[in-house]
């Protein structure tokens, strides 16, 4: 593994490293060990959301993904029973110190170190923004601008890898159309020789091209809102020589290599910032790609935290 991604790998892991305190807060507001525990033996998601105490019920998809990230960490154990309906989640001793009435816990720590009192310092934020991240930046430059160059610099790390694993595919496309940077951004983009910059709405039309491309865009969405777009990106292409070109995260659980950490966590980001947004195991994209009217696809891995474009 070359020196630069191991390195790269390590900041990725280090700058999300707080969406694992915040799924940790989760599981002890909720009682999640304490609730395995009672069991004695492994317990169902089901049986774990019926336990929850909560005026309102749980969102099983929601906690299922909360779950899949604690197990990701060792906070518990997760095994799949022979009909592959249900999973089982177990404690382990790194959970027993999530109890609440345990003689030795951590849990004040958890909910101390977690409080928006204790975590206002960091960033001086008094208020939450009360509007989707997009739309904030559309009324916030300021933030604006940071967003999109965050934005522009995670495309630069990707595209370089995308242009060098992926150069082939590009080869035969005479027309591509890029989906992505929302009306304002679109609005003051630089200006380039042969490509044209065009205001829309891709859950209404997209504009016909030999390819569409969508780097980091799908995982915004709900699967709802993501067939509606792949529905007009298949309207958009030529029948039988058309591609969608999309750059988004494939969840792998077996899979231990440096941008898996980076993987689960941007799932967690989804859930806190979007609003049905998720990252996709390839079982869940199938899916997806299957509803929309496609009837194959191609996922080809890429060594970054975006790890693989399925081409259709």
């Amino acid at each position: 593994m070359p020196i630069l991604e191991t390195g790269q790998a390590a900041i990725w892991q280090l700058l999300f490293a707080f969406a694992d305190s915040m799924a940790l807060k989760c599981a002890v507001e909720l009682r999640i060990a304490d609730i395995i525990h009672s069991h004695d033996i492994p317990v169902t998601l089901n049986q774990i959301a019926s336990e929850i105490d909560s005026p309102t019920s749980p969102d099983i998809p929601y906690l299922a993904r909360i779950m899949r990230s604690l197990v990701h960490k060792k906070i518990f154990t997760e095994t799949h029973l022979p009909d592959g309906c249900d999973t089982l989640y177990g404690s382990t001793e790194t959970s027993r110190w999530l109890l609440h009435d345990a003689e030795l816990s951590l849990v004040p720590m958890v909910i101390m170190e977690n409080n928006p009192w204790q975590l206002a310092p960091w960033h001086c934020l008094s208020q939450s923004h009360g509007c989707e991240m997009w739309d904030f930046a559309a009324k916030n430059p300021e933030f604006n601008k940071i967003f999109n160059d965050a934005m522009a610099c995670m495309t630069k790390i990707v595209m370089g890898v995308v242009l060098t694993e992926y150069k082939d595919g590009f080869n035969s496309i005479g027309s591509l159309v890029d989906i992505g940077g929302v009306s304002h951004v679109v609005a003051t983009a630089p200006l380039r020789q042969g490509v044209s910059h065009v205001g829309g709405n891709m859950f209404k039309a997209i504009p016909s091209a030999d390819a569409i491309f969508m780097k980091c865009v799908l995982h915004d969405w709900s699967d709802e809102h993501c067939i509606k777009t792949l529905k007009n990106c298949k309207k958009a292409i030529p029948p039988k020589s058309g591609k969608v070109i999309i750059v988004d995260i494939v969840l792998e659980k077996e899979n231990d290599d440096l941008y898996q950490e980076t993987r689960m966590v941007f799932d967690l980001l989804m859930m806190a910032h979007t609003t049905g947004g998720t990252e996709r195991t390839e079982l869940e994209w199938k899916q997806l790609l299957t509803d929309a009217g496609f009837p194959r696809y191609k996922i080809i891995k890429i060594p970054c935290d975006n790890n693989a474009y399925p081409d259709m």
